[in-house]
């Protein structure tokens, strides 16, 4: 047998290869639509996420609260974050941390660790020896790297988002502080590598706070330069910003609104936590004062009192924001001795005076950055929590010299949205109206190394050189290539800070090492013996400075180059065709000439018999002379990097720390689900016993059934109290299905005599129904019956059956006592009208796509219309007879109909109103009326 094979169209095959990637590609993007950002602060984090159908919205919490506090606890066997892990800063304070992004990218000797050490004394550093950095020594056998408490936070964060988009998601925009420099960054992209998000950027806060603002101000923005200041004090720094806005012009969408971040000025250590420390302080010595000569120790020496007294001091500051004084009262802060003391807000001034003087400090640094002066500044706005202190506000405006600041931006959700407004630019899900964003370079970068020159005939010295990368304010995302000249083997070079010169002593001591990395080549003079001919173009280092201001060395290039004379050749008629097809595909220069710097021959601009220069092109057939070309070559030198600044985690310690927070993460889990397994077990339990003595149940159920479950229950709940705690997740979801299976058959009796009544209603309009449809299509005259015999025959033994069997069950039900299990059953009762219903819809499809037979017709030419339920009875009723006329009297003949040619069956579109229509019948021109039909009176 042959079997012929059709074979499909090639356009057809195309468009289907086409429709199947593109529904790979909307199956691959459904699982991963929604993008979230976080906003991670020193006190307190927002997260907030853009899905489909949800356009940037601020993520709740578990309390439903728009902001979480950044605190872990961390205990041998559980974790707790937010607002759980904060009130457990009193009973635990060394267990809990917080204010650890403080840590973040830091050494030991770094002053800022000292400072954690003292702010915090209740925590216990150690130190790791390969990376000299600090841990959290929780107990002996748990420790923790600030990286680690971070991917913590971030992957907490994430579950929020999660639970709030209803469905997962990976990619996210991260902000940090302007002030971060490239250790500290990487320690947050580690951070969120352990979390398992993928970081589409890191945004600098300030940047996502002035894209908040410029994307709701959209339309405002012009042509006309806007210079805005940002004054942010959050609860660990203090950032001044100032932003231009204006509109630009672009390659890809034309004229789009720019910002670009023109000065940046900081203070690292002016914020909220350092005037709630100094009231603190201050309430610790009242209350040491009220205690004074009892014998009494230093509640500063108890971390459980310090604790509750910032936990006071925090609630504090804000009262006094908006009054005069209040009474700070703690109830026993220590040995059960409760504190109250006043507190007024000029005494707060004065504790947090040198503090208010340091407040005018950014706003210089800005202005030094961005070489601008306040004039040209048009509105200053703030933003941060602790910029509602009265007395920063006070001491800004007569900084900026304005009439007013301004307050017309969420200081505490701005940077979260305008990150999200980023993720959801960057992530390939969505398309949001173009926002130019031009980041500044904080700390320069630059390039150093050293080579040998002859300054005189026979004297070599070293000469030290410096080429910088990228400068201080300059923008970025941005690549630069340095070229080194003039080596022709093996060297190495250096990666530094430049000019730290505008920061303080005091803060270059916070920054840290100054020297980021060494950088040694292998290869160059390889590369050098290999193309011995070639003209050497140097030694090309790329470098790039990504979205999230990290530094990387993408790669190294030896470049030479020759100039190569083909030899002259006769161009085949193959050649030609070629060329001339080349030519209509738009050929040029292939991507591999332009890869190697082979320059482009330029083709003729003017007529086709003028060859370059006007020389007439050489005669078909003879030989031609090509021009020079240059020929590049590059080849990839080796380079091994050296990290001076602070080095990575090892992919080794990183894939440990990505176990650990993973291992942690699924005991979380198991936590979570033997507290529901619990708790399901123990509302079992009450809900049971309660249903008891409930009537209805009682009503299906006899005295000894009613003992027998109320004593296993009892049990049970003494189970659950003496031994239910160490009761593994099993054990209480095996109790749980031991107490269900007890219960099952009383539940199923008083559930089946809730559904009876609804059932067995239902079931009898369907009967009803079904009987009436019965009888009508019996009546049915034989020339327009449209069902058999068989089926409307099918139709009643079903009906028949029903009756028959819904009457036995409910006579065999009755004789039955309640307490047994029943006969008549509500899934048996569905049964019987789904099987009954089938039949009636049968019928009731056929008679609705079945076309009316064609009528015979009489002498005049008219149909025979008898009614559809006509019978011989019907014939002998009395007709209607119109007004006027007499039983006796000859009918009036109907006028000839005029035949449209319509199928039987067909009806003209009935008009409401147009033209023509007339509520009453109107005489003919013959003045005979139009006799009426037989459903007209």
């Amino acid at each position: 047998m042959t079997v012929k094979v059709r074979r499909q169209k090639p356009r057809r095959r195309v468009f289907w290869a086409l429709v199947a990637v593109l529904l790979a590609d909307l199956l691959a993007l459904s699982d991963t639509l929604a993008v979230m950002s976080v906003d991670l602060g020193s006190e307190s984090m927002k997260v907030a996420i853009v899905k489909p159908g949800v356009p940037m919205e601020i993520v709740l919490n578990k309390e439903s609260r728009r902001k979480t506090p950044v605190i872990v606890t961390l205990k041998e066997n559980e974790r707790f974050f937010g607002d759980s892990a904060a009130s457990m800063a009193i009973k635990n304070p060394k267990a809990t941390l917080r204010y650890f992004q403080h840590l973040l990218g830091k050494q030991a000797d770094n002053p800022h660790v000292a400072l954690y050490q003292a702010r915090f004394p209740e925590h216990e550093l150690t130190f790791d020896p390969q990376r000299q950095t600090v841990h959290f020594q929780i107990s002996p056998q748990l420790q923790f790297s600030p990286e680690e408490v971070l991917g913590m936070v971030l992957n907490y964060s994430r579950s929020l988002a999660e639970d709030f988009a209803e469905q997962p998601i990976k990619d996210a925009v991260i902000t940090v502080p302007v002030f971060f420099n490239q250790a500290e960054r990487r320690a947050v992209l580690q951070a969120a590598r352990m979390a398992g998000l993928k970081v589409l950027q890191l945004i600098n806060d300030n940047t996502a706070t002035a894209l908040s603002y410029g994307v709701f101000r959209r339309k405002d923005i012009n042509t006309t330069a806007q210079n805005i200041m940002f004054y942010d004090m959050g609860s660990g720094s203090t950032v001044c910003t100032i932003v231009t806005y204006q509109m630009v012009k672009t390659k890809e969408a034309g004229m789009q609104p720019q910002l670009q971040i023109r000065g940046v000025g900081f203070d690292r250590t002016l914020g909220g936590l350092e005037m709630e420390l100094r009231l603190r302080e201050h309430l610790a010595g009242l209350f040491n004062e009220q205690r004074k000569g009892q014998r009494a120790k230093d509640v500063r020496e108890n971390p459980r009192a310090m604790a509750k007294l910032l936990r006071e001091a925090n609630r504090l500051k804000t009262v006094l924001s908006a009054n005069a004084d209040h009474m700070a009262q703690i109830e026993g802060l220590m040995d059960d001795v409760d504190f109250k003391a006043k507190v007024t807000r000029v005494e707060f001034e004065e504790l947090c005076a040198d503090l208010f003087e340091r407040v005018p400090g950014p706003v210089q640094q800005a202005l030094q950055s961005a070489e601008m002066s306040l004039d040209e500044i048009e509105q200053v706005i703030l933003v941060g929590g602790a910029t509602r202190v009265p007395k920063v506000q006070e001491v800004l405006l007569k900084a900026v010299g304005k009439e007013e600041l301004g307050k017309n931006i969420n200081a505490d959700e701005a940077a979260a949205m305008g990150a999200v407004y980023q993720a959801a630019a960057l992530s390939k899900a969505f398309k949001v109206k173009p926002f130019v964003v031009r980041d500044a370079v904080v700390y320069p970068i630059l390039v150093e190394f050293t080579r040998e020159v002859e300054e005189e005939p026979g004297v070599h010295s070293l000469k030290h050189n410096k080429r910088v990368l990228f400068s201080r304010m300059g923008p970025y995302p941005q690549r630069k290539v340095i070229t080194f000249n003039r080596y022709s083997h093996d060297f190495n070079f250096h990666i530094n800070y430049g000019d730290l010169g505008f920061l303080g002593p005091e803060d270059l001591r916070v920054f840290g090492s100054q020297n980021l990395t060494t950088v040694k080549l292998k290869g160059v003079g390889d590369s050098f013996k290999k193309y011995p001919d070639y003209e050497s173009k140097g030694i090309k280092a790329h470098f790039n400075l990504d979205e999230s201001g990290v530094l990387s060395l993408d790669r190294v290039e030896s470049v030479f180059e020759t100039l190569v004379e083909d030899s002259p050749e006769e161009e085949s008629t193959l050649t030609k065709l070629g060329n001339t097809i080349s030519s209509l595909f738009g050929g040029g220069t292939t991507p591999d000439a332009k890869e190697n710097g082979t320059d482009t021959v330029q083709k003729p601009s003017e007529k086709a018999e003028a060859g370059p220069e006007g020389i007439a092109p050489a005669p078909e057939g003879e030989k031609k002379q090509k021009p020079a070309r240059k020929q590049r070559m590059v080849e990839e030198i080796g380079v091994e990097l050296v990290v001076l600044d602070l080095p990575d985690l090892p992919e080794d310690k990183l894939a440990q720390s990505v176990q650990k927070l993973q291992d942690l993460t699924l005991r979380d889990l198991e936590k979570q689900e033997r507290e529901k397994a619990a708790n399901s077990l123990e509302a079992f339990i009450f809900e049971t016993q309660d249903k008891l003595y409930q009537p209805e149940y009682q009503e299906v159920s006899t005295e000894e059934q009613r003992e027998e479950i109320s004593g296993k229950l009892s049990a049970a709940s003494t189970w659950l109290e003496d031994e239910g705690v160490g009761a593994t997740t099993v054990m209480l979801k095996e109790k749980l299905a031991e107490l269900r299976k007890l219960c099952q058959g009383l539940f199923f009796r008083v559930e089946e005599r809730k559904k009876w009544p609804e059932r067995l209603s239902a079931l009898d309009n369907l009967l009803n129904h079904s009987s009436m449809f019965l009888k009508g299509a019996r009546l049915i005259p034989e020339m327009d019956q449209i069902f058999t015999e068989v089926e409307m025959t099918t139709l009643e033994k079903v009906i028949n059956e029903t009756w028959a069997w819904k009457n036995a069950t409910l006579a065999e039900q009755a004789k039955l006592p309640a307490t047994e299990k029943p006969v008549l059953l509500s899934k048996d009762i569905e049964a019987k009208m789904m099987a009954l219903d089938r039949e009636v819809q049968y019928l009731l499809n056929k008679a609705k796509f079945t076309k009316p037979r064609p009528r015979p017709k009489d002498k005049n030419g008219t149909r025979a219309e008898p009614p559809l339920n006509a019978s011989a009875s019907d014939q002998g009723e009395k007709v209607i007879l119109p007004a006027g006329q007499t039983e006796d009297a000859e009918p009036i003949s109907e006028p000839e109909k005029v035949e449209t040619g319509s199928e039987p069956g067909d009806t003209e579109p009935l008009e409401l109103g147009g033209p023509g229509a007339e509520p009453e019948q109107k005489e003919q021109s013959t003045g005979q009326k139009r006799p009426l039909k037989n459903d007209e009176l």
